[in-house]
């Protein structure tokens, strides 16, 4: 029984809210199709209750493989409206990886965009838990799947309003794939309360409000959007769903639509600060922008700025919804010049009002670092929006949470003004586009290589990507392999994104006891490196 005093905290509540206060204002926009809030609420009740019709129950899993369309944004009410736990998969996976966590999530449903249906196509027979199938035919009016399309499925639901489902605010609402940074993909859980709280999180620290027009160049596979996909409702601001991240599309998007807020990896801004067009935007007001995933370079955010907009580093990781912490402005930092404002603003700042907890210790002795600037230690975090654990994991998540934080695995230090800064990546995580890369994945791939005796992978440095990997092969004696052959070796088994991007043949830099000193390779690639981008 719900208490006076209690109700569950659940981001199914804002869309509840929006639809009653802002009933004819514009929630959704995808080309010409524009959804009011009254729309928007009449189609995620439709989607929750065709999921029920179809069989899903509460606690099971629902897949969707799609870009940022609408019938994603509505998944990430209508499918936890039905009680189940909404997973939002990678479009750029390989057919083997989507296969993976389709069968490790235990997905009943699965929902797929036309233009990825090729990708579901050759593993349907290894996917038997996937009982339906709905196309999402937006590129095209094929079906390659057998199932209904999704504006099919939707008429088989009806708009009256569902109860909320949720009895427990520590219920799933979504599980999020990492993209195997340790291997195999790890689900993690993310639950209603954290996802509430995370989405008011976004709307506070970036100023958000029912005039707010939000546009989708952050994948909403990515943490469900970092939480802005519930965060923007929350207001009752508008999103403008983007098929295909494209700087003309984006420019337009921002001039037509008056966009005031967009998150994108630091890959997307330097194809937006390097668009030839890019000034001829005529910006009817600031356009805030979030960005994260590898370090933004000072460059990258001096450029932004210089185009009119304002730039917010913020930083996190999946098994924290997204962002965690922020590089809070003060004031005084106005008065420095642009180069002193952009080295400020590529910090990682403070936590966020709703995180609060986050500390920088050495990794042994659990001993927060001294605020000098110089001593580094591992980024420690805990609170409300830190993951269930990962699903079906229990080591690796007794692991993560080890001395009761949960542990980020990147290094960092803390400067006097207590603002943490990243130095480097304990695990040599590969951040590319804001996607993660796991060296240990990469080389064993290429480890499989008949012709390989070692191999080292790395990141280097990408104008485009941020960084992307490259490995360093020792050939068998008496083989001669190529770059080509070793990186379409690759191509043909893991995502592509995840494929070296440049191939050296030689001997490894190794220490007495035999281990291969990989930051002798980095070095080598990033020396004098910032120095010639800027």
């Amino acid at each position: 029984m719900r208490k006076v005093f209690y109700e569950p905290l659940t981001p199914l509540s804002f869309l509840n809210r929006s639809a009653y206060v802002f009933r004819e204002k514009t929630a959704v926009v995808y080309g010409e199709n524009r959804y009011t809030y009254t729309q928007f609420f009449e189609r995620v009740n439709r989607l929750a209750s065709a999921l029920k019709k179809a069989g899903i129950e509460k606690g099971d899993k629902v897949a969707f493989l799609s870009p940022n369309l609408p019938p994603l944004l509505e998944a990430h009410y209508g499918v936890p409206l039905a009680g189940a736990a909404l997973v939002a998969i990678n479009i750029r996976l390989s057919a083997r990886e989507i296969a993976y966590i389709l069968n490790h999530s235990e997905a009943k449903a699965l929902f797929v965009d036309n233009e990825f249906a090729q990708l579901i196509t050759p593993i349907k027979e290894e996917i038997p838990g996937v009982r339906t199938f709905v196309n999402i035919c937006d590129v095209s009016a094929d079906r390659p799947l057998d199932g209904p399309e999704y504006e099919e499925f939707l008429a088989d639901g009806s708009p009256t309003p569902l109860p909320s489902p949720v009895e427990d605010e520590m219920e799933v609402i979504t599980i999020n794939y990492t993209s195997g940074t340790t291997g195999l993909p790890k689900g993690v859980m993310y639950h209603h309360r954290g996802a509430y709280l995370n989405a008011l999180g976004e709307a506070l620290e970036h100023k958000m409000d029912s005039s707010s027009v939000y546009l989708w160049t952050l994948p909403m596979f990515h943490c469900n959007g970092w939480c802005f996909t519930w965060g923007v409702t929350s207001v009752g601001g508008t999103h403008v769903c983007l098929r295909k991240v494209v700087p003309e599309e984006i420019y337009r998007l921002i001039e037509q639509e008056g966009v005031s807020h967009l998150c994108a990896a630091p890959t997307v801004l330097i194809s937006m600060s390097s668009y030839p067009k890019a000034r001829e935007c005529k910006m009817k007001r600031k356009l805030n922008v979030i960005t994260a995933g590898a370090p933004p370079s000072p460059t990258v955010i001096k450029n932004m700025e210089g185009l009119g907009a304002q730039v917010t580093h913020v930083y996190g990781l999946t098994e924290v919804y997204g962002p965690h912490s922020i590089c809070e402005w003060h004031p005084r930092w106005d008065e420095l010049s642009s180069d002193e404002k952009a080295n400020i603003k590529a910090r990682q700042g403070v936590p966020y009002i709703t995180a609060e907890f986050m500390d920088v210790v050495e990794p042994a002795s659990m001993k927060p670092v001294p605020h000098d600037g110089q001593t580094m230690g591992e980024i420690i975090m805990r609170g409300n929006n830190v993951m269930l654990g990962y699903y079906k994991q229990p080591k690796e998540t007794d692991e993560a949470f080890r001395g009761g934080w949960f542990h980020s695995g990147d290094l960092a230090v803390v400067h006097p003004d207590g603002y943490v800064e990243i130095k480097d990546r304990m695990k040599d995580i590969i951040i590319s586009g804001g996607e993660n890369i796991s060296t240990v994945e990469v080389e064993n791939c290429i480890y499989q290589h008949p012709d390989v005796l070692e191999v080292a992978v790395i990141a280097i440095p990408d104008p485009k990507w941020g960084e992307v990997p490259k490995a360093f092969v020792v050939p068998k004696p008496g083989t001669n392999p190529t770059a080509e052959d070793i990186i379409n070796f690759c191509k043909e088994r893991i995502a592509r994104f995840k494929v070296p991007k440049a191939v050296e043949f030689g001997e490894l830099p190794k220490t007495s006891t035999g281990k291969i000193m990989k930051y002798k390779l980095r070095e080598k690639e990033w020396t004098g490196y910032e120095k010639r981008v800027h």
